[in-house]
Formats: C-alpha cells, structure tokens, sequence
C-alpha cells in the first residue's frame, strides 16, 4: 500500500505534499524529526491529508498532480473532502 498526503505546518503556515510506502505516521513522525531538509524547519507537521493507491506510480502521479497545482484553495479543498482518509478525532 502506497499513500499520498499532505501535512501541514503551524510554525511556517505552509502545506507539503509526499507519497510514502512505509506508511504516514512513520514518514510524519520522520519529518518532525527533521530527516527532510525541505521540512526539517518547519517541525512539528500536522497529518491533514491520506490517500491510498495500491501501486507506487498512482501515488507518485496523485503527489505530483497536487503540486502542479500550486494552490493553497485546492489544498483545502481536499483536505475538507469526502476523499480525504484521514479523519482526526
């Protein structure tokens, strides 16, 4: 199983979109302890965002549709949707 998500951070205000195949919360625990330069200034990141694909590719092609987009709205947009797999309690 494959997973795109998005993650959020407090500190910086900005959103960053990945694919893992070790599963989220290992990867976000990864980026909240600073594994990623791109994010390792942005710690602690929030999950918002889980899809998942059971081919690597369709997770890497969801990943990379998102970012092309460019759009903190379309970002929202689909963390508030029906598509969205993570729900927080």
């Amino acid at each position: 199983m494959h997973q795109t998500y998005i993650i959020y951070s407090i500190a910086n205000d900005r959103f960053y979109i990945g694919s893992t195949g070790v599963g989220v919360e290992k990867r976000v625990e990864r980026h909240n302890q600073g594994w990623t330069r791109s994010t390792k200034s942005g710690a602690p990141w929030v999950l918002k965002y889980v899809r998942s694909f059971q081919h690597k590719t369709d997770a890497l092609k969801w990943e990379y549709h998102i970012k092309r987009q460019k759009n903190r709205a379309f970002i929202e947009k689909l963390i508030s949707s029906d598509e969205n797999e993570f729900h927080k309690e």
